[in-house]
């Protein structure tokens, strides 16, 4: 067997596939969200991002996470996070920038929202290759 499938169930590419759904649901909710609360401390989230990064990428390099379902929790947070993150910096650039500046600003955070979206997809094909050395 490999090593996936003796550590859970299904076939890898159906765990993507959920992985996907769940962190969307995640994105969807926190998104949903800017009409109810407000973050001001935006920077918080993407620490506590960086922080999800590293537990990740040590759980791809050492397994020690005893069930899937820890991973589909951690997931979800991870969507949760990001479109929080997401929704509130331009609620943020919306109702603080000066009405002058706020159609440049806006602008300017979408494009460098898809760079860092390319520059992760890119960065992952190299961080994919080099995790998958240390399968067991």
């Amino acid at each position: 067997k490999q090593w996936y499938q003796r550590r859970v169930r299904g076939k890898m590419e159906v765990q993507y596939r959920v992985y996907q759904v769940v962190y969307q649901v995640g994105v969807t909710i926190s998104r949903s969200s800017a009409s109810f609360f407000h973050i001001k401390k935006i920077h918080i989230l993407s620490i506590l991002q960086f922080v999800n990064l590293v537990l990740f990428a040590c759980e791809a390099r050492y397994q020690f996470f005893p069930s899937i379902w820890i991973t589909i929790a951690l997931i979800l947070y991870e969507g949760l996070l990001g479109g929080a993150c997401y929704v509130n910096a331009f609620y943020a650039i919306y109702n603080e920038v000066p009405a002058h500046r706020r159609e440049y600003s806006l602008g300017l955070a979408s494009v460098s929202d898809s760079f860092g979206i390319v520059l992760a997809g890119v960065l992952s094909t190299f961080i994919h290759n080099y995790i998958c050395k240390f399968r067991i």
